[in-house]
């Protein structure tokens, strides 16, 4: 693979008071109209952060049509698992409706923070999502006490399978409290009720200077699983890639990514993370975030074909 960058797409101008900075973990819906809607994560003036959009041309993804005036769905009750911010991952049509599985954040006095995964349907097509439950669908178990969050979700069959990130440590990197977290799986019968004890399907190598995995995108093509995530160390995040045969077992290809930092000073010049793929008859669209998690904006990337 090599993706040829496009450059930035958006990063909010702060004239919107629950839309300050960032535009993270970007979501791809095709509108069907010519267009992509990308959902994003963007945060206020305390870092909380709130589920927005922008619309992009799916013949030319750089071109900006449109971008959220008000969230499309805002932050928990307060004292709930996600109080002080919501981003979305993972999105899934089901009978007529659109289900947005999501990150919940929530701050606590002895740890830094918790992650677990929500569930919201739409019924007006993504124009706006109402949450099916204020408790997470993906609750902390005995080994992930912290983290259940993340999840890409896809429909196989009659069952429902999730990626998602797992996790119950924390550790100290130059001077700062760090989580630590897996790449594990789930399923689920109906999309909503899903396996309390997740499998571990791959782990960081510490011996690298890996703790954790973020975002993971799973694909199924030519008989394979293509799984694209972001690989976490203390310089920040990077792109990896690998590939299995029955999307438990993975053979990790990281140089295969064909993506990496931009220049130093650039917006994507210190991290690059959260990848999403896209086909359109344009070709096929990597949608990923920069500096600081994604406080710098949204890009996309091309792939060039041989």
């Amino acid at each position: 693979m090599k993706w040829r960058k496009l450059g930035r797409l958006y990063a909010p101008d702060g004239s919107m008071p629950w839309a300050q900075a960032s535009a993270m973990l970007p979501t791809i819906l095709s509108l069907g109209d010519g267009r992509l809607r990308i959902y994003v994560a963007s945060t206020d003036e305390n870092t909380v952060g709130r589920v927005g959009y922008l619309d992009v041309a799916e013949d030319d993804p750089t071109r900006v049509l449109a971008v959220a005036h008000a969230p499309v769905l805002d932050i928990g009750e307060p004292g709930c698992f996600d109080d002080n911010g919501v981003c979305p991952c993972s999105l899934v049509e089901h009978e007529g409706r659109l289900r947005l599985y999501y990150v919940g954040f929530q701050l606590h006095r002895k740890v830094p923070y918790t992650l677990f995964t929500g569930l919201a349907e739409s019924e007006d097509g993504g124009a706006s999502f109402h949450r099916i439950s204020r408790a997470p669908i993906l609750d902390r178990n005995d080994r992930e006490l912290f983290f259940r969050t993340a999840p890409f979700v896809r429909r196989e069959g009659g069952r429902w399978r999730m990626w998602y990130i797992g996790g119950g440590g924390w550790i100290t990197v130059d001077g700062q409290t760090k989580p630590t977290y897996d790449l594990c799986h789930a399923e689920s019968e109906d999309g909503v009720t899903w396996s309390r004890d997740g499998q571990i399907c791959l782990e960081p190598r510490g011996d690298l200077g890996e703790f954790g995995f973020g975002r993971p995108i799973v694909l199924h093509e030519g008989g394979r699983y293509r799984l694209w995530y972001s690989i976490r160390s203390p310089s920040g995040y990077r792109m990896g890639y690998a590939e299995s045969p029955d999307g438990l077992q993975w053979d990790r290809r990281d140089a295969e990514v064909g993506i990496g930092l931009g220049n130093q000073g650039d917006w994507d010049g210190e991290m690059i993370c959260y990848g999403v793929v896209q086909d359109t008859p344009a070709g096929r669209f990597l949608f990923y975030n920069g500096n600081q998690y994604g406080r710098s904006g949204v890009g996309v990337a091309v792939l060039d074909v041989p």
